[in-house]
């Protein structure tokens, strides 16, 4: 069919209609002539109400002939408390959801209303007061007196904000900070509680019920000079140092000026290692924080926590002036140090407060620092250069990168600094997946640079007791190259030590085959091999003697004594073992030696051990 130049049409995309709202399912069943309004005193402006606004207002229930039904103000007999409702949240009678969002501030509107309207509605979510006529035709007067555009806290509306003016920056108080803050308490009918606006502003540490509930609710979405009321009803109003007296107070109206608050960081989320901020920095948290291998340049104040707060070292007095450099993730400074200046921007000040253990118990203790002292740090993160972008860098020039992190996490290897070893060796192999050889001498640097760092990896995972995770490590290597005899050895002694001992000697007795330069190393793994497995099976004898004397229903009580003992003592003569493979250390002894299956495997299955609860009992 031929299309003429006039009839080309653009097609819009159909777009879905949005599902309604009960409240708007609500208003649409509101027949004609069942709510008539009628303005008694024009309001200003031009703006009304929508959802998510929260308005309040007093209202009046008259009958048709003026009977006063009920009402707000205290002339008729009510609390004299405005209403409070957040449009499109609270529960309303279906007349005021459809009459109120008309109304401008300072309005005064009667709106007639009949039953199905107001609580004669079908499944209204509002109960009617007690003695209400919910079958009678009824005038509401409603008075604005105000709206605005609501923060609702507590998802029951017991907490809601209203923002005056807005704050700096992104970051709000929370536990264990410290906050400073202008507090006005008044009651809902404009009755001042406490006032807090001349002196000194109120100081409380968030999270310790200084507080009531719902104001330490509200100022936790504050930010930094932020002013703003918040509005708490009775149940978040508990007693604290500021308020007290909460008997009797149905709603209290808060005006808070957050004036500034302190960061404090619980590092460990046991109290024991505590940052403080005592000077903001330059820069947005996290964004601006250093990251893993960056040069730090830090001053620093070392402070014993005793009465004296007796110094033993100032880098700005003993260290002629010099500030502290290091690289981060290398171990050069005590874990809690370093754990803290991670989360600084640049030029700002903290106090950290650090329990031995964090301190100077697993580092190089200063001589005059006591054992086991708790210690704290003044500590100035002056600023930090982001680690080496390999982006553009040539081939070669990657490589001398790459082994000189390679080189670092060693040495943190022979420190027994395992988890820092291996997130330099993770950090090589991550980069390593942008980086493409280009001729085939360059692929065989590459390869064998790659594999050799995840054996490193692998020696980790050994040493932190994660052998499952080294043996999937050295398999990335054997599936690439089946015989690679490192990552055979560190296979096996990962087998070894988890107690799948044919496993092991399998790997080693392959060893052998490949290569017999590494016979030596082979047969000293195999008889460590036949070693642990007489101890398992010493172990098993002894806690199984005796099994078949017992009656039917107390095989369960056969033993508790832990049969995988031998796990953690695998490595007790392997410290020497370098993280790139060297086992040059090791005994020897002929792969002819490598023990028999023993009699208590063939007697009982593996599966029936494991079922036993005997893990270490598999390798039988």
């Amino acid at each position: 069919m031929d299309v003429g130049e006039g009839a080309v049409q653009e097609i819009e995309p159909q777009k879905k209609e949005k599902e309604p709202t009960e409240d708007e399912k609500r208003r649409q069943k509101i027949a004609p002539g069942t709510l008539m309004k009628a303005v008694v005193r024009p309001g200003g402006g031009d703006a009304t109400p929508s959802d998510n606004y929260q308005v309040v207002y007093h209202y009046t229930v008259r009958t048709l002939d003026g009977v006063v039904v009920e009402s707000s103000r205290s002339e008729y007999g009510g609390k004299g408390i405005p209403i409070r409702h957040v449009l499109g949240k609270s529960k309303m009678i279906v007349g005021l959801l459809e009459g109120i969002p008309t109304m401008l501030k300072g309005e005064i509107a009667m709106f007639k209303m009949k039953p199905q309207v107001h609580y004669g509605e079908d499944d209204c979510p509002v109960v009617a007061p007690s003695s209400f006529p919910k079958d009678d035709e009824l005038h509401f007067e409603i008075e604005m007196i105000d709206f605005f555009k609501a923060k609702v806290i507590s998802d029951d509306l017991g907490v809601v904000k209203k923002v005056i003016t807005e704050g700096q920056g992104w970051e709000c108080p929370r536990e264990p900070y410290e906050v400073k803050a202008w507090i006005c308490a008044k009651t809902g009918d404009g009755k001042v509680i406490v006032t807090r606006t001349q002196g000194e502003p109120f100081f409380f540490n968030f999270g310790k019920s200084e507080v009531p509930k719902g104001l330490e609710m509200g100022i936790g979405t504050m930010t930094r000079e932020e002013k703003a009321v918040i509005y708490v009803t009775s149940q978040y109003l508990t007693t604290s140092p500021f308020l007290p007296a909460v008997e009797g107070l149905e709603e209290v109206h808060f005006e808070v000026e957050l004036v500034h608050f302190i960061q404090v960081r619980d590092m460990l989320g046991d109290g024991r290692l505590i940052k403080r901020r005592i000077r903001d920095g330059k820069g947005e948290f996290p964004m601006d924080c250093p990251l893993q291998d960056s040069l730090l340049r830090v001053h620093y104040k070392g402070m014993l926590q005793n009465e004296e707060k007796t110094i033993f070292f100032d880098t700005r007095v003993d260290n002629h002036g010099q500030p502290l450099e290091f690289c981060s993730g290398e171990g050069l400074v005590p874990e809690g140090f370093e754990m803290c200046v991670r989360l600084m921007v640049p030029e700002e000040i903290a106090l950290v407060t650090c329990p031995p253990d964090y301190a100077y118990d697993k580092f190089p203790r200063p001589a005059n620092v006591p054992e086991g002292a708790h210690i704290q740090w003044e500590i100035e993160l002056l600023g930090f250069e982001m680690p080496k972008d390999w982006t553009g860098l040539n081939f070669q020039t990657i490589m001398e990168e790459a082994e000189k992190i390679r080189n670092t996490g060693n040495r943190l290897f022979k420190e027994r600094k395992f988890e820092l070893a291996k997130a330099k060796y993770d950090k090589v192999l991550r980069e390593f997946n942008h980086v493409n050889p280009q001729d085939d001498e360059e692929g065989k640097i590459f390869s064998n640079t790659r594999n050799l760092l995840h054996l490193n990896v692998a020696a980790c995972y050994l040493k932190m007791g994660e052998c499952r995770k080294s043996i999937e490590t050295c398999n990335k290597v054997l599936e690439a190259n089946p015989g690679h005899v490192k990552a055979l050895y560190r296979r096996g002694m990962a087998y070894m030590t988890v107690g799948d001992f044919e496993e092991a000697k399998s790997d080693f007795n392959t060893m052998i085959k490949l290569d017999k330069s590494t016979e030596p190393d082979a047969t000293a793994a195999l008889l460590k091999v036949k070693q642990k497995e007489q101890e398992v099976e010493k172990k098993v004898r002894k806690q199984f003697k005796g099994l078949f004397d017992k009656k039917p229903g107390e095989i369960a009580e056969a033993g508790t004594e832990d049969v995988d003992e031998t796990a953690g003592e695998i490595h007790k003569n392997d410290d020497k073992e370098d993280s790139d493979g060297d086992h040059s250390d090791e005994s020897h002894e002929t792969a002819d030696d490598a023990p028999r299956t023993s009699w208590l495997s063939r007697l009982w299955p593996r599966r029936l051990l494991a079922a036993l609860g005997r893990p270490g009992c598999t390798i039988l």
